[in-house]
């Protein structure tokens, strides 16, 4: 085999020095087939060559020349090229050699005359060395770059545990500089705790040779609390034994976070459904109570202590009502009635509410925006939810806080706000000075009946509420709290397409239909039908009683005088609705009225009238009348 064809191809380029043109010829012919060459009898204008030409390979220098010698020659070179060097020199002079090798960084040294072969295979041999040492560089600086650019900590150990290599921001991480790290353990850096850790991961890591995963909760400079995906890599060799371990630390704070939200919201919405049911039997027992209570006090004797201790107990029973309606507002069961609303008017008229509830130990401070954009929301269940923010607000305040009651307007971007979608919104904001909270409070003050404060001093239900009522309005709520600082909690409420405020119709009318009826009322609950038809028995009407949508549906079939169905929406077996259905069915002309504890406002027929329990004789009247309306409307001529 020639040596053009073993290197054919080849197109690695040499720079041949020598003040003598002979020997300038000689070397061109032996490389030229196989090589780029080029040649020049001045060092000073091979440096010249060197500056312009950045790819060669291998630079050939005579060592004895007029305008500089062959090792100081290759000394300068060394500084702007890092091709492989070979000195060729006719004289023994080891101390040129020695200055060559220590300043040139010479691979080779080859007398004159020279072997044709063996200088040939000298010169393929630093052109693959060169080639495999530039690959090299190039996948160092890849490697560099790659590790550089991440966002995630990466680091190099040896089997004990000593830092080999990392980039920068695991070296931020440990408050060093890069270089300050190599050759150190990590437990050098961190507190005990973590290194035993770590030190732990690492052995798991290299005795099992496979990757090992893990989760760390740390805390940041300023506190907060950061999640870690930490991964420990053993790198093996051939043989299979460890030689390094790679660690890969990526900060998944914000999707844990979005999870932990996750989970939050399917907690929030299972204690949802229990607090709607809860809120059901709750608001049975409260009918029972109050309607018991009514007819007790009208019938009671005209005794001034018998009257105060039924008043008592009736004061109390609306308390737990005002209660269940909070639970039904946490859960989304209670039908909100959405109208445009002006918030600074809400406010406003709040003054001498705030005022009276507050007491005089903290300062409110008002920031109405002008110009405020109309609110889409329940104005009472908002009364309801700035009264709430701003007990709490005094109630985690000492004397001489400052509670800040402020309103903007505010677009919204795509994932600006948690939970909250692109458009227009105008925000509630309720600041305190108080102790403020921690973020494991922070994490859980949304759930329903968790509180901070002593027993019998508060529900739970208040922030719930709020956010229930912010979920329901196209909202939501957020919430910023600094230990020692103070909280700021933010209403966000949806804009509404006009800025035009709705006036609600909020009188309920008391009108008693003049025709006294036969009324079907069908309860499964004993106590509650029993206070219901006893307050139609006193408007005069005549009531046949069912305990079950089976057993209605049989004095359905079979009486023909019935005028008005009262049927309890949630039944066992067969809903009210479903009954109302049926009843239709059999007497188109019956009057229907729905009468639920709680129910889903997305199931409630809008073409009956409904009643909530727990409901006075004067609201059942009311709804009665209208129930008898709206049959009599329906049969009318047309």
């Amino acid at each position: 085999m020639t040596l053009s064809s073993e290197f054919h191809g080849r197109t690695g380029t040499i720079l041949v020095v020598d003040d003598e043109p002979d020997i300038l010829v000689a070397l061109e012919d032996l490389f030229e087939n196989d090589y780029r060459v080029l040649s020049t009898t001045s060092p000073l204008k091979a440096l010249d060559i060197i500056a312009k030409e950045p790819d060669i390979a291998i630079i050939i220098s005579d060592q004895r020349m007029p305008e500089m010698a062959g090792d100081e020659f290759l000394a300068k070179a060394r500084r702007h090229s890092d091709a492989e060097a070979i000195l060729l020199t006719g004289y023994a002079d080891m101390k040129a050699v020695i200055g060559a090798v220590n300043k040139g960084r010479i691979m080779a040294y080859v007398p004159k005359p020279w072997d044709p072969a063996a200088l040939s295979s000298m010169v393929a041999s630093a052109y693959e060395r060169h080639t495999l040492s530039r690959e090299l560089e190039t996948e160092r600086a890849l490697l560099r770059g790659l590790m550089e650019s991440m966002g995630d900590q990466i680091s190099f150990k040896d089997p004990d545990g000593r830092f080999v290599r990392l980039n920068a921001s695991k070296a931020r991480s440990l408050n060093v500089a890069p270089d300050a790290c190599l050759g150190r353990k990590e437990s050098e850096f961190v507190a005990s705790d973590r290194a035993a850790l770590i030190e732990q991961s690492v052995r798991q890591a290299i005795a099992e040779r496979r990757p090992c995963e893990s989760t760390e909760e740390r805390r940041s400079a300023d506190g907060a609390t950061q999640w870690f995906l930490v991964n420990h890599i053993p790198i093996l060799d051939e043989s299979g034994a460890v030689t390094n371990v790679a660690t890969i630390e990526r900060d998944i704070t914000e999707r844990k976070v979005m999870e932990m939200r996750l989970r939050q919201a399917d907690k929030m919405q299972a204690l949802g459904t229990l607090a709607g049911g809860v809120a059901h039997d709750f608001n049975n027992l409260l009918m029972a109570v109050l309607g018991s209570l009514d007819l007790a006090s009208r019938r009671a004797p005209d005794d001034p202590r018998l009257t105060r201790l039924l008043q008592n107990a009736t004061y109390a029973a609306e308390r737990g009502a005002s209660l269940t309606q909070r639970l039904l507002s946490f859960s989304r069961q209670r039908d909100l009635r959405l109208q445009a609303v002006d918030v600074n008017q809400v406010i406003r008229d709040m003054n001498d509410l705030l005022t009276r509830t507050l007491g005089g130990f903290i300062r409110i401070e008002r920031e109405l925006a002008e110009r405020l954009w109309m609110a889409m929301v329940d104005p009472d269940q908002l009364e309801l939810a700035i009264l709430n923010l701003c007990i709490n607000a005094r109630d985690a305040m000492a004397e001489n806080g400052v509670l800040t009651l402020s309103t903007r307007n505010e677009t919204v971007e795509e994932g600006q706000v948690t939970d909250l979608g692109r458009g227009d919104y105008v925000v509630i904001s309720v600041a305190d000075t108080g102790a403020g909270m921690s973020p494991e409070i922070l994490s859980r003050v949304l759930e329903p009946f968790f509180t901070t404060k002593e027993v019998g001093k508060g529900t739970g239900l208040g922030l719930s509420m709020v956010y229930g009522l912010a979920q329901q309005s196209g909202g939501t709520v957020t919430i910023n709290s600094t230990v020692g600082v103070g909280t700021t909690v933010e209403l966000y409420l949806s804009r509404t397409a006009t800025d035009e405020s709705s006036t609600p119709d909020r009188k309920v009318s008391s009108d008693m239909p003049s025709e006294k009826m036969r009324v079907l009322l069908v309860d499964d609950d004993a106590e509650v039908r029993t206070v219901t038809a006893a307050y139609l028995n006193e408007m005069g009407h005549r009531v046949v009683e069912a305990a079950d949508g089976a057993s209605a549906l049989e004095i359905l079939k079979t009486d023909e005088q019935l005028d008005l169905l009262i049927a309890d929406f949630a039944m066992p077996g067969m809903t009210g609705l479903e009954l109302a259905v049926k009843a239709r069915k059999l007497h188109p002309e019956v009057g229907i009225l729905l009468v639920t504890g709680y129910a889903d406002p997305e199931r409630m027929p809008e073409d009956y009238p409904v009643l909530h329990k727990p409901f006075t004789r004067a609201d059942l009247g009311a709804k009665v009348a209208e129930a008898a309306r709206r049959a009599d409307s329906a049969d009318a001529p047309r």
